[in-house]
């Protein structure tokens, strides 16, 4: 087994052991490769301006962190093409499905960037071109399995002439249009694309003519490819179109064991039945089955005695009871009680968190939909929603209250925050005070809080504006306390603030702490929030394109709560400058206010392209 994920930072420990182990497989693979060219792999990750081209690392990884496989795609943003560098599996690895794997997530990729499509070269399958029948059975195997995908060799033009009278195999130039077939490749666009490839790829090795006659060789318009020899039309054994992913949903199916019926508790069940009615009148969404990942995960976040407490007084407390806190530890703090009402108080934060049963057990699949829906970015997903409760970030290193056990946002940002910089921005009407005490210290996590001004909110004694972090995570804590009562636009000014410090600080992901419970008529805000203001909240996040994950929290009038929460999904999906997908998946809003839609080696084999 393996999965598939984009590299995103050079700098992790985790990253550069995975590129280590990529440079380690050019070497094996392609050992006629200029060892500069492989040095200069995190180079081309980190500087994409000085090599012309974004480079997208493709990585298939199992279980031990071992890579077996990997791609390599060059991104040209100026003409709306991708370049596809490397798809190359280990040794032995070819008949695994590892090689189809990496290129269909590729074309994943290029789809998302909204490219025309995306260009390779493979050696030729004409004797003429390619005389020895060994390697030419090697080349035909190739283009079968790129035809395979609907990708073939450009016709009627000279990018196949060999750089000189000795050459041989000489790579055509393969085209894969990724199935969309209403967007044809124009001659002027290809001359352009072709005339880039040359220059940035090949400097050095072809003259300045070489380039002018081939991209003069263009002629066709729009660009003909040539017949398939491979496959037979309507028998592709892969779909042409790469799969559109939606936003992955991963929903705590085991929340409704977590029941408190005490009066005056809101954080209860039917909460989460209010926004799934909402969510299914869209067509943004794929439901994705939570993984489970241990306590491991959790234990890097909270303190392990608190988690180990909680584990063993929710055990403790009898079916049907709840345990609430009443006396906590102002003083000697060392020394806790041994009876369970009092030892809770030891590790909370208030009186109206109650300890029962479930609750560990509903906390801990939370996280695990928190920590799935982590891995879905990694694996590709544009955006993941854990549909969770209970609720995660009030919860602290070493404590709990405001409805939350573990906070599972911040363990989501811990786990991504091994492969590049994370911002975590909570849009809930209380402070983030959890996310804030546990990335305290911290500056790989950037913690944001829009929020209630804590002299009249819930947490009360955090969340204030001059709380900026210590250490080496001073200035990276931003808190933006807002007044009561304000309305929608007041509220985006401080939105607006908050996501010039997430642009500043250009983190790999972002992870959004969802309170809806800045609607109006909540019962535990003050806002006056509406359907249209969750809309244009969610465009603006949307407006950041990185890859989201967001993680339910607070929100309890659960008559506009799913609305709410529709509205929000509607925006970051489809933000008005069209930085996100490109198609409207049928969803429409509500109110008035809409979102605007808007080779080198070249395959699974160690065999290189040949320029000269």
């Amino acid at each position: 087994m393996f999965r598939i994920h984009k590299i995103f930072d050079v700098s992790t420990a985790a990253n550069r052991q995975l590129i280590s182990q990529v440079q380690a497989m050019l070497r094996v693979q392609f050992q006629g490769l200029d060892e500069r060219d492989i040095a200069k792999l995190p180079a081309q990750l980190k500087d994409p301006m000085k090599y012309r081209f974004r480079s997208i690392l493709l990585v298939a990884e199992d279980g031990a962190g071992t890579v077996r496989g990997f791609a390599m795609l060059l991104h040209a943003p100026d003409l709306e093409f991708c370049y596809l560098d490397y798809v190359c599996a280990g040794r032995g690895e070819t008949g695994g499905g590892i090689g189809g794997a990496l290129y269909a997530r590729a074309r994943e990729e290029a789809l998302q960037l909204d490219v025309v499509g995306i260009f390779l070269e493979c050696l030729p399958d004409d004797p003429a071109l390619s005389p020895d029948a060994g390697i030419r059975k090697q080349n035909v195997a190739r283009l079968r399995f790129y035809e395979r995908f609907g990708a073939r060799p450009i016709a009627n033009t000279a990018y196949e002439t060999p750089v000189s009278s000795t050459s041989v195999d000489p790579p055509y130039l393969v085209f894969d249009n990724l199935g969309q077939d209403d967007r044809p490749l124009r001659a002027k666009q290809a001359r352009a694309i072709i005339r880039a490839i040359l220059e940035r790829k090949y400097a050095g090795v072809v003259t300045p003519d070489y380039i002018d006659a081939v991209v003069k060789s263009v002629r066709d318009d729009p660009v003909v490819l040539r017949e398939a020899k491979y496959v037979r039309k309507g028998q592709d054994d892969l779909e042409r179109r790469p799969r559109e992913r939606k936003i992955a949903l991963i929903v705590n199916r085991e929340h409704m064991i977590h029941h408190v019926k005490d009066k005056g508790y809101v954080e209860a069940p039917v909460r989460i039945r209010s926004i799934l009615k909402e969510l299914a009148k869209t067509n943004l969404f794929e439901e994705i089955e939570a993984q489970r990942f241990g306590v491991g995960p959790i234990k890097e976040v909270h303190k392990p005695a608190f988690v180990d407490f909680l584990q063993k007084a929710c055990k403790n407390v009898p079916p049907g009871k709840s345990v609430y806190p009443y006396v906590f530890p102002v003083r000697n703090r060392a020394r806790p009680p041994r009876e369970l009402p009092l030892r809770a108080g030891y590790y909370c934060i208030d009186t109206f968190t109650p300890l029962n049963e479930n609750a560990y057990k509903a906390a801990r699949r939370a996280v695990d939909c928190a920590l799935t829906g982590a891995d879905c970015l990694l694996e590709g997903n544009r955006a993941a929603y854990a549909l969770v409760r209970p609720p995660g970030h009030h919860a602290e290193y070493e404590a709990f209250g405001g409805f939350c056990y573990f906070n599972s946002s911040s363990i989501a940002a811990n786990h991504l925050s091994r492969h590049g910089k994370v911002a975590l921005l909570d849009i809930d009407y209380h402070h983030g005070n959890g996310s804030q005490d546990i990335f305290w210290r911290r500056k790989d996590v950037l913690t944001v809080s829009i929020h209630g001004h804590p002299r009249v909110s819930y947490p009360y004694f955090s969340g204030f504006d001059d709380e900026k972090g210590e250490g080496d995570g001073k200035g990276y804590n931003l808190n933006l306390p807002l007044a009561e009562n304000l309305d929608g636009a007041t509220y985006r000014k401080s939105l607006a603030a908050a996501l010039a410090r997430i642009r500043k600080f250009d983190p790999e992901f972002l992870v959004v702490a969802l309170g809806l419970d800045t609607a109006k008529g909540d019962p535990t805000g003050s806002f006056q929030l509406l359907a249209k203001d969750f809309l244009e909240n969610g465009q603006m996040i949307g407006e950041l394109a990185l890859p989201t994950l967001v993680v339910q929290e607070g929100g309890y009038l659960t008559q506009t709560l799913g609305i709410n929460a529709r509205h929000f999904f509607v925006g970051l999906w489809q933000p008005a400058s069209g930085a996100g997908s490109k198609t409207t998946s049928g969803v429409k809003a509500d109110s008035k206010s809409k979102s605007k839609s808007k080779s080198k080696s070249k395959s699974k084999s160690k065999s290189k392209s040949k320029r000269g």
